[in-house]
């Protein structure tokens, strides 16, 4: 059994992405607060981003990087869930209307222009397909021999997890909203969407990814033991991301409920009047 040899990975693309994309945040923050205070970019927005570069620190600076590209798809799997689920969420969750006020008639102008691929039907169908399609084993292994390849790879599942999250987070109010349950359905579509991978390969008998059975082995996992605990940690991260955001649609639905009730109350004492 080999030990493996984890180190971080300071590799300057992603190092100098997060830090560009740090300094326009920490700008933006800044302008939204002298703008609007704290309902324009509270702590709660700031601490969003901090932890969205966190994650992506993790998925591609930690030695979970190499742990993924030379020993287990397990870890690899780990760092593919950080970057498509995970940090696109945080970020969204960072961003308030006043945050995005510079770019918010861009994005309405190219809503309009999309139609119906601007949907939250479409969103689902764009996370699912590349999700699917970076799975296809020849492509999967492609990412791992290629560095360029593999880069895309990890661009498209964090476009992949920006889009799925949007209609839900909409940092910018859509035209095509999810009302009533709606928001509901669309989680569970989504995450349940994906649920047929993650149950292939927890139950697989067969190593789907060629790549991992040439690598060394660690830990005592043979590769189709790790390609099942991979397929497994999909299971779980999406099942506990589920029932987080149903909880929390449930609550806001309620807060919302409750809401409505009390303008109707106060329109009701009014009319008298």
């Amino acid at each position: 059994m080999t030990h493996p040899h984890l180190h971080w990975t300071l590799d300057p693309g992603p190092l100098a992405a997060m830090a560009v994309g740090s300094v326009i945040y920490v700008r933006r923050f800044r302008a939204a607060r002298q703008e609007a205070g704290g309902r324009g970019a509270g702590w709660l927005h700031a601490a969003a981003f901090a932890g969205c570069v966190a994650v992506l620190l993790a998925a591609l600076v930690s030695p979970l990087d190499g742990l993924g590209e030379n020993y287990l798809f397990s870890a690899h799997m780990a760092q593919h869930v950080l970057l498509g689920d995970i940090a696109p969420l945080l970020l969204l969750l960072s961003l308030s209307r006043v945050i995005m006020r510079p770019a918010t008639r861009r994005l309405t102008s190219l809503e309009r222009r999309l139609g119906a691929l601007a949907s939250p039907l479409a969103f689902i169908a764009l996370w699912l397909v590349l999700i699917y399609f970076w799975h296809v084993p020849a492509l999967y292994d492609a990412a791992l021999r290629h560095p360029l390849v593999h880069a895309v790879e990890h661009l498209c599942f964090f476009c992949a997890g920006a889009a799925v999250w949007w209609p839900l987070v909409q940092p910018v109010p859509m035209r095509r909203r999810l009302t009533g349950l709606a928001p509901f359905r669309y989680i569970f579509g989504a995450k349940v969407g994906l649920a047929a991978l993650g149950l292939y390969l927890t139950w697989s008998t067969a190593v789907v990814y060629g790549y991992y059975e040439h690598v060394p082995r660690i830990w005592g996992l043979s590769a189709i033991d790790d390609q099942n605990v991979g397929g497994a940690l999909m299971l779980v991260e999406q099942s506990i991301v589920l029932l987080t955001a149903l909880v929390i649609l449930f609550v806001r639905m309620l807060a919302q409920s409750e809401e409505d009730e009390r303008r109707r109350e106060r329109l009701e004492d009014a009319a008298p009047a």
